[in-house]
C-alpha cells in the first residue's frame, strides 16, 4: 500500500475506495479476490499507518474503510475454509 502522504494521490484514493464501496455493495457474499494472507498483511499495514499517526483526518478515515474492507474479508475467507471442512467431515461438530 502506497504511502497515505503522497500527493496528488487523494482523487484516485476516493476513486479506489468508492469502486470498493460499490463491489461491497454489490455483493457481500461474492467471493473475495485476495488470499486471505494478502488481506491480513494489508490489514496489518493499515494498522500500523492508523497507530503511527500523521495522516489528515481524511486519509484516516479512509485507512479505516480499508482496514474494516480486510477485516470483512479475511472474516468471510475464515468462515468459508470452516464452512469446507465441515463438508468434508461431516462427523465434525460445527
Amino acid at each position: 500500500m502506497g504511502s497515505p502522504a503522497t500527493a496528488g494521490g487523494t482523487q484516485a484514493e476516493r476513486g479506489a475506495q468508492a469502486e470498493r464501496g460499490a463491489q461491497a455493495e454489490r455483493g457481500a457474499q461474492a467471493a473475495p479476490t485476495i488470499s486471505y494472507e494478502t488481506a491480513r498483511a494489508e490489514l496489518e499495514d493499515v494498522v500500523r499507518q492508523l497507530e503511527a499517526g500523521g495522516v489528515t483526518l481524511e486519509q484516516s478515515l479512509a485507512l479505516w474503510e480499508r482496514g474494516e474492507e480486510l477485516a470483512r474479508t479475511c472474516q468471510a475467507l475464515l468462515d468459508g475454509a470452516r464452512a469446507r471442512l465441515a463438508a468434508a467431515d461431516p462427523t465434525r461438530p460445527a
